[in-house]
């Protein structure tokens, strides 16, 4: 039985020649834990994205470049930075279509504001001028403190980390409806979000970036709720 999952990837420019370049390390983590990756370009017509989830046991959607504001109903920001809003399509069709079809959802830095995005939040487009604090979210070689909610899933699945690599320039702004806030950086910034109801299909959205640390309990907690297709 199929163990494989669709997994979100960016388009980079190399040596003049456009590519879909998905992070290995997201490969090495996946296969860590049982699962099969299978890219999901980001170039395919959004009206067919949940095609790309025919057979898919579940779905993970990785990180990257700035939503676009459009999709959650805003202005550019004079700080927003580099954009793909045929990524952004995609990508939130995939979400949308994952959640029709009951399968898990693994969303990680970007992909958690893809999430909140799809059901309805908005997002803090420069956190540097739209939440001035102490913790550098935008420095890449850093790390900040974590506040994990006891009893939720994503402390079933990770404890309580001491720090994480969390690198990112927007950030969870207004959470959405359905979601419910489950970690936290130490300026209040949401770093962690799942279903607010508890139950329903499996989801786990965090900030950080758990494949660069080979955090096995994250990727074999989403490996535990894929089943066969």
């Amino acid at each position: 039985m199929s163990r494989w999952v669709a997994v979100s990837a960016p388009r980079r420019t190399d040596l003049g020649r456009e590519r879909v370049a998905l992070n290995s390390s997201y490969v090495r983590a996946l296969i860590g834990a049982g699962l099969t990756p299978l890219v999901v370009p980001p170039l395919i017509d959004p009206g067919r994205a949940g095609d790309a989830l025919d057979g898919a046991a579940g779905l993970v959607l990785t990180g990257g470049e700035d939503v676009h504001p459009s999709s959650y109903g805003e202005r550019p920001h004079p700080k927003l930075e580099e954009t793909d809003q045929a990524r952004d399509a995609v990508e939130l069709a995939l979400y949308r279509s994952a959640r029709e079809r009951g399968l898990p959802v693994l969303a990680i830095c970007r992909g958690i504001q893809v999430v909140n995005v799809a059901m309805g939040g908005t997002l803090y487009q420069d956190l540097p001028s739209e939440h001035p604090s102490a913790v550098d979210h935008v420095d890449s070689k850093s790390r900040h403190a974590l506040r994990v909610e006891p009893g939720s899933r994503l402390h079933q699945a990770v404890g309580a980390p001491a720090s994480v690599n969390s690198r990112h320039h927007q950030a969870v702004k207004q959470l959405a409806d359905g979601l419910r806030a489950v970690a936290w950086a130490e300026d209040g910034i949401i770093e962690g979000a799942e279903p607010a109801n508890g139950d329903g299909a499996w989801l786990l959205a965090v900030q950080w970036h758990p494949e660069d640390d080979v955090e096995e309990g994250l990727f074999r907690a989403f490996a535990r709720a894929v089943r066969p297709a």
